[in-house]
């Protein structure tokens, strides 16, 4: 709920305040509904605050306990308020008077180091703990809020932004060239497999699932949370998996709508947004509140040109969704003078770093502005929902059980997918085994796997030994592998490097539009149930993704729920949106090829032969083309450097 700051001398030498107002100062530009700063010789802590919850009105932060001699500065929605009550054995009539900050301190007086494992929700905090001289703090588990420092022998000095940091005089602006080749070079979203790191050398950031404690004069970090080594549960019936499914959810999304003002939902016409909506449309009916849905849609004169099974304009799906559901206010939004090219310095100013995720940029930046006008103070999505609530890939799982050779649930299932989908089963089956034995189907069809250009200068990639490094981390360089869905999943999990970058854009953008962007679908007690579920449960009679459809059967019409032939795909309208800049950006292409200083980092000849290619006309077409896609990525990179 709030931008934080601070320092802390390890030293003799006193704090200068100066220090921790320049650091306020450069947080102005946020909306706030109240500053404040505490500090004593060795400390100073600030928080540019914005109530979103019942509980953060007139908060006080940062906040020092006198009797436990703590201080406290938090950004930070603590969900499993009541759980951690009963445990802390607070006294019921007080639950409403404690703020998520006051809570964090009594978790941590209580379990200490160990205390960001016992809390779910959004957060990032730094604590004082006078008594014991140490200055400790956290990262959730996803890195849903941001958290950066500056460290050295004398002070450490954290901001939830980075530009503050670099306002003061012992921190100078130098590109991080080792992140910059990893970004480069790594053709997936991803930007850097270092999760600690930044663009900017000498500033790095806590990871997720992180905590950090300066003690004696040492700085250690100590990760506090591990997914994906859950044991299974076995329940008695698939009505049970659904019951229990439809409890952890709904309690996700209940404790996610917990705001004293309006509460708004990214609504598609797919399973994981329209779950979470309706879950939410239900719940806030009972506080007599509605829900505020806002939708992408692209613009009238957009032509669909996607395959079949793909849908552009998702909103006859969402129509179905809101009539079912019932109590949302449902928007429907295309933003038509914003395209891809025309956000590329508005979210560089955002996001303080280049970006891959430029597909969506438009829009989403759009719908935090409009949920900014309405007075939203929680907008809800569903992003995480392809690994939790909606998981189970029909095809990968039909492959194990060919890999095991368990015919007999196989020749049912087909048969049953086969109905369902009007596709033969010999040609599923085809699929099947390419998906099962991906390396004897490529030798026999004699298929040259796909190799992502590279649009690193080679130079640049071997001074920083990037190619290597990648490789020994086992980054796939070439995006020629065809990991299994369970790979890749499990991948989501494991690899903190995934959570930073939605984590990275969701906190700033909250920022700038004072609102938090709440995921229930990656709510740990969500996840950790998900990741429990037998694999069974998620490919059952002929149905992909079968739990959720199954628990949604009061919760979605049918139109959304059992659809299986068609999935909804955002931003293919985004180069027909820049027709009328078409000129301007293969200008700026054409000028970026020629560029010495960018030629350091980038391989201006892929640029030139990607450019040459795209240069006659704006196809709608180029929105999913890779000349396009690495051209874009050129362009953002190119754009921060000359402005660094």
């Amino acid at each position: 709920m709030s931008a934080i700051a601070g320092i802390y001398h390890l030293n003799d030498e006193p704090i200068n305040l100066e220090h921790g107002r320049r650091l306020m100062k450069d947080l102005e530009k946020y909306p706030a509904d109240d500053i404040q700063t505490w500090h004593s010789d060795k400390v100073f802590l600030g928080c540019h605050a914005q109530w979103i919850t019942p509980e953060s009105i007139g908060e006080e932060l940062p906040f020092y306990d006198y009797g436990r001699q703590l201080a406290i500065t938090a950004d930070a929605i603590i969900d499993n308020r009541e759980e951690l009550f009963e445990r802390l054995q607070v006294h019921k009539d007080d639950w409403n008077k404690i703020t998520d900050s006051q809570l964090i301190l009594l978790a941590y007086e209580k379990w200490g180091k160990e205390s960001p494992k016992y809390l779910i929700g959004d957060f990032a905090f730094m604590i004082w703990d006078e008594r014991k001289r140490i200055l400790f703090g956290a990262r959730d588990f996803s890195g849903t809020r941001t958290l950066y420092y500056f460290y050295d022998n004398n002070q450490l000095t954290f901001c939830t932004t980075i530009k503050p940091l670099l306002t003061l005089p012992k921190i100078r602006k130098i590109l991080n060239e080792s992140w910059l080749a990893e970004f480069l070079a790594i053709p997936v979203n991803f930007e850097s497999v270092d999760s600690f790191s930044t663009i900017y050398k000498g500033i790095e950031q806590v990871p997720p699932s992180h905590s950090i404690t300066v003690e004696n004069g040492r700085l250690s970090f100590n990760r506090y949370c591990t997914l994906s080594k859950s044991g299974k549960i076995y329940l008695k019936s698939d009505v049970d998996y659904e019951e229990a499914f439809r409890d952890v959810f709904g309690k996700a999304v209940r404790s996610r709508v917990r705001t004293h003002r309006k509460v708004g939902a990214h609504l598609s016409g797919g399973l994981d947004s329209g779950s979470v909506a309706s879950f939410a449309a239900k719940e806030l009916k009972n506080s007599n509140k509605l829900l505020h849905a806002f939708s992408y849609v692209p613009v009238d004169d957009f032509v669909d040109f996607t395959h079949k099974t793909r849908v552009a304009n998702e909103k006859s799906y969402i129509k179905a969704t809101v009539q079912f559901v019932g109590n949302i206010n449902d928007q429907y939004l295309s933003f038509d003078d914003r395209n891809p090219f025309t956000e590329i310095d508005e979210w560089l100013e955002i996001h303080e770093m280049p970006y891959k995720f430029f597909e969506n940029t438009f829009w989403l930046r759009g719908i935090y502005e409009q949920a900014n006008l309405q007075g939203i103070g929680v907008l809800l999505n569903g992003q995480r929902g392809n690994w939790t609530i909606s998981w189970g890939p029909v095809l990968d799982y039909y492959a194990v059980l060919l890999k095991k050779m368990n015919w007999i649930t196989l020749y049912k299932e087909l048969s049953l997918y086969s109905q369902n989908m009007k596709v033969n089963k010999p040609r599923i089956m085809k699929e099947v085994r390419k998906k099962a034995f991906p390396s004897i189907y490529n030798i026999i069809q004699k298929q040259e796997p796909f190799h992502f250009p590279k649009i690193i200068n080679p130079e640049f990639a071997k001074r920083t030994n990037v190619l290597n490094m990648l490789h020994e981390n086992g980054v796939d360089i070439s995006a020629s592998e065809l990991p299994s869905a369970y790979e890749v999943r499990k991948r989501q999990f494991e690899k903190l490097y995934y959570w930073n970058t939605t984590g990275t854009y969701s906190s700033k953008l909250s920022l700038k539009y004072a609102l938090w962007d709440r995921d229930p679908t990656n709510d740990l007690r969500v996840i950790n149930f998900c990741l429990s579920v037998p694999e069974d449960q998620y490919v059952r009679k002929g149905l992909d993704r079968s739990l959720v459809r199954r628990s949604t059967i009061d919760y979605l019409p049918d139109k959304v729920r059992l659809n299986m032939r068609s999935r909804g795909v955002q931003g293919a309208d985004g180069v027909h949106r820049m027709t009328s800049n078409w000129g301007s950006f293969i200008k700026e292409l054409n000028q970026l090829s020629s560029n010495s200083v960018i030629g350091e980092y980038l391989d201006l000849n892929i640029i030139k032969e990607a450019t040459s290619k795209i240069e006659k006309e704006a196809k709608p077409e180029y929105a999913f083309d890779f000349d396009f896609r690495i051209l874009m990525r050129c362009l953002i990179v190119s754009r921060f450097i000359k402005n660094f």
